[in-house]
Parts: C-alpha cells; structure tokens; sequence
C-alpha cells in the first residue's frame, strides 16, 4: 500500500470515529437504553451494532485470501463511501451483527467500539500489502476486495450516527 493510500484510509477511518463519538456526547445510559419506536433500534443498540460490525468486518480482512492480482473497483469504493451513509435506503444487517445485548451499556459498547477500531488502525498503519490483491466475502456485498472493506469500515459509524440523531429527534433530544 502507498503512503498516500495508507494516509487517505488513516483519515476515513478517524472521521467516521469522530463522527460517532460526537453524535453520542451528552446521552445518557437512561436516554441510549430507550427504544424509540417499535421497528428502530435504541442508541444502545446502533452502537451495539457498530461494535460488532468493526469485529466482524475487521475479521473479514483477517482472514482474506491473496487473489494474485488486484480486484479494482474504483467506482464501488465511491459507491461504497455514498451508499454507506445514505440512511434513505434500509439495509438489513447480516445476522452476525444484530444487537444482541452484548453490551451492558453505552460506555461498554462503546469501548467494545473503539478497541476494534484501534486494531484496525493498527492493521492499517502496520501493512505493507496491496488490500485490492486480498479478498473477502462480505454477505451483503460479495466478493469485495480488504481496501472495499476498509472503505465499508469508515462510514459504517457514519451511518450509524445519522440513525442516532433520528433516535435523538424521535425521543425529543
């Protein structure tokens, strides 16, 4: 992986880590536990989310396979990047990933969060491999190259935050 590639994955990464961090400063335990309508998930629940999807998903690059030459889908990474975010299409979440309570709390899922997000930082700082040589399987997406995952990665906190703020809205924050 280039340097500038490295810098420009570093930076997607923090961002999406930014956002989501932002978007839960002054919720309490008691506010992120509240379910706001029968078919939406609590903010405990979304981060719940967000936590095991970076586990997951970071799993998924753990375990990906050399392709012996690069899998390019330039306009799938930017699709990927505005697709991500856009809370107007529904996306059903693979079974892996579903709050399940596995955190007791905001503050435990969120710390669940950021510690596989550190390792995915690290993984990214540390590799010297071309991510679009190693692929995966995703199970809503396919075949996906490990720099698509990194990219899915990124803006999965994203969105996620933006279905905080309706979860805000909803319950009258």
């Amino acid at each position: 992986m280039i340097e500038s590639e490295r810098q420009q994955i570093l930076a997607s990464l923090e961002h999406g880590s930014s956002v989501l961090l932002e978007v839960l400063c002054g919720v309490t335990e008691t506010l992120a536990a509240r379910v706001p309508t029968p078919e939406r998930w609590s903010i405990l629940q979304c981060v719940e989310h967000v936590a095991l999807g970076e586990r997951y998903l970071l799993s998924l690059i753990k375990s990906s396979k050399f392709n012996g030459k690069p899998l390019i889908h330039d306009q799938r990474e930017i699709l990927i990047a505005a697709r991500g975010a856009d809370r107007s299409v529904r996306t059903e979440s693979p079974p892996d990933v579903l709050p399940k309570g596995s955190f007791s709390s905001l503050r435990e899922a969120l710390e669940g969060f950021l510690i596989s997000r550190r390792k995915t930082l690290e993984f990214v700082n540390t590799n010297q491999k071309d991510l679009r040589s190693w692929i995966t399987w995703h199970p809503l997406a396919g075949t996906v190259s490990c720099r698509e995952v990194l990219a899915l990665m990124a803006v999965h906190p994203v969105r996620h935050a933006k279905q905080i703020e309706e979860n805000k809205a909803v319950l009258a924050i």
